[in-house]
C-alpha cells in the first residue's frame, strides 16, 4: 500500500497475519468462545422452572396481577369506619382498569386515610396508574403509578442522544447493550430458575456478553482483541477473587426481601452463588470500560513511537492507567451507594457502631462486591497493558527495523499527519473507526 496509509495499513496486516503472539491469543479465544457456545447449548433453559415457579408465587399469595388503569374521579371525606368519638378522613379513588376481568368499567378502589403516617397515594381525575388485582377475592388495589411512557420517552431520548455523538459506533453500542438485555432475560434468569447453577449460568453469560458487546461496539480489529482478552482474564481474577471472600464471609443471601422470597418459591436455588454471579456480572462492565481504553492508550503511543519496546510501553501505558482507575473504583464505589442510600440512612440513625452495620450482610455484601470488582479492575490495567505492549511493540520495532518512516517525531513535520494544520471539525470529536495497532 502506497502514500501515508502504507505504515499504518502493513502493520495492521502484521499483527492479523505474521504476529505468532497475537495468533497465540486469538487461539485461546477461540477455545473459550467454543467452551461459551457449548455452555450456553447445555445450560439453555426449557422454562421448566419458570413455570414451576410462578405456580408458587401464586399459591403464595406473593405476586398479584397488575393492570394499567386511568383514574377517573378523586374525592375525599369521613371513612366509611369513620365514628364521631375518632373522626378519620379518607381519599376514595374511581379507576377504569385497561385490562382485567373489569377492563373499561369504573372500580372504586379501597379508601385511603389520610390521618395515617407514611405515603398516602394522591392521583388526580386522568392520572394513568397500575392498579392490583387478586383473583381469589375480586379485590382491586393501588399498586403504583404508570410510569411506562416516561420511561419509552427516556430511553427514545438516550437512544438519539448517543446516536448523535456516537454515530455508526452510538448505534452498534445500542445494539449490543441490546443483546445484553437478551442475554440477562432470555437466558440467565430462565436457566437459575431451572435449577442450573448460579455461577456458572453468569459466567457463560458474561462470556457471552464480553464476545459480542466488545466485537460489536468496537470491531474486529487487534485492539478489540487485546482488550476483551484482557477482560476475560481480569474477570477471572475477580471471580477466583470474590469467590474466596464470599465462602469466608458465609454470606446467605437471605438478607434481602427478595432472596427470603426466592427461597420459598424456588427451593433449589443457591442464594450464596447468585450473590457471586451478581457480583460477576457487575464487575464485566466497568472491566470493558478499563481494558479498552488501556488498549487503545498503547496503541496510540506505539503509532507515535513505532520503536517504543515493551518495558517502555507498558510504564506508559500504566502511568495513564493509574489515574483512570482510580476515578473508576470511585465511581464503582459510589454506584453501589448510591442503590442502598435510604438503607444507608436507616443504618446511620440506628443505635450501632459502624463496626456492626459493616458486619450486617446487606452492607457487607455490597463492600465485598466493591473491594473484588475494584481489585479486578487495578488488575486489569498492567494484564492489558502488557498484553498490548507485547503484541504492539514487536511489530513496531519491526517496522522500524525494516526503515519505514515513524508517524511522527520529537517535534517536526510528520508524513502521517498531513492535515495537522487543518482547522478542527466536528469529526475529530467523532469515534475513530480506523483506530488500531
Amino acid at each position: 500500500m502506497g502514500g501515508g496509509h502504507g505504515h499504518g495499513g502493513a502493520e495492521r496486516h502484521s499483527l492479523r497475519g505474521d504476529h505468532r503472539s497475537l495468533r497465540v491469543v486469538l487461539g485461546l479465544l477461540a477455545a473459550v468462545l467454543v467452551a461459551t457456545v457449548l455452555g450456553v447449548v447445555l445450560l439453555w433453559p426449557d422454562g421448566s422452572g419458570r413455570v414451576a415457579s410462578a405456580g408458587a408465587v401464586s399459591q403464595a399469595g406473593v405476586a398479584t396481577q397488575r393492570f394499567p388503569a386511568e383514574v377517573q374521579a378523586v374525592a375525599e371525606g369521613p371513612c366509611s369506619y369513620s365514628v364521631t368519638e375518632n373522626p378519620q378522613n379518607c381519599r376514595t379513588v374511581v379507576v377504569v382498569p385497561g385490562a382485567g376481568p373489569n377492563a373499561h368499567s369504573p372500580v372504586t378502589l379501597p379508601e385511603f386515610n389520610l390521618e395515617q403516617t407514611g405515603y398516602v397515594p394522591d392521583p388526580a381525575p386522568g392520572d394513568r396508574i397500575v392498579v392490583g388485582y387478586e383473583p381469589s377475592t375480586e379485590f382491586y388495589f393501588y399498586a403504583d403509578q404508570d410510569r411506562r411512557t416516561t420511561l419509552w420517552v427516556l430511553a427514545g431520548v438516550f437512544a438519539v442522544f448517543v446516536l448523535i455523538l456516537g454515530r455508526f459506533r452510538g448505534l452498534r453500542a445500542l445494539v449490543s447493550m441490546a443483546i445484553t438485555g437478551i442475554v440477562l432475560v432470555a437466558f440467565v434468569a430462565p436457566a437459575i430458575l431451572d435449577g442450573h447453577e448460579p455461577l456458572l449460568v453468569a459466567v457463560v453469560a458474561a462470556s457471552v456478553i464480553a464476545f459480542a458487546g466488545f466485537y460489536l461496539t468496537h470491531g474486529f480489529t487487534p485492539t478489540t482483541t487485546i482488550a476483551l482478552t484482557g477482560t476475560l482474564a481480569s474477570l477471572a481474577l475477580t471471580l477466583g477473587i470474590s469467590a474466596v471472600f464470599f465462602r469466608a464471609a458465609r454470606f446467605t443471601g437471605l438478607a434481602t426481601e427478595e432472596g427470603t422470597i426466592l427461597s420459598f418459591v424456588s427451593e433449589g436455588i443457591d442464594l450464596s452463588s447468585l450473590l457471586l454471579a451478581g457480583a460477576m456480572i457487575g464487575a464485566l462492565g466497568a472491566l470493558d470500560d478499563v481494558t479498552v481504553t488501556q488498549a487503545a492508550t498503547v496503541a496510540e503511543l506505539r503509532r507515535s513511537n513505532p520503536a517504543m519496546r515493551v518495558p517502555q510501553l507498558v510504564a506508559a501505558g500504566i502511568r495513564v492507567g493509574r489515574a483512570h482507575i482510580a476515578s473508576t473504583i470511585n465511581t464503582l464505589l459510589l454506584a453501589y451507594v448510591g442503590a442502598s442510600m435510604p438503607l444507608l440512612l436507616l443504618f446511620a440513625v440506628s443505635d450501632q457502631s459502624w463496626g456492626m452495620v459493616a458486619n450486617s450482610e446487606l452492607i457487607a455484601v455490597e463492600i465485598a462486591r466493591t473491594l473484588c470488582g475494584s481489585m479486578g479492575l487495578v488488575a486489569a490495567v498492567p494484564l492489558t497493558t502488557a498484553l498490548a505492549a507485547a503484541l504492539g511493540a514487536g511489530s513496531g520495532a519491526r517496522a522500524a527495523r525494516e526503515g519505514e518512516a515513524p508517524e511522527s517525531t520529537g517535534g517536526g513535520e510528520s508524513s502521517a499527519s498531513p492535515d495537522r494544520d487543518r482547522p478542527p471539525s466536528w469529526d475529530d470529536f467523532a469515534p475513530r473507526e480506523d483506530f488500531d495497532f
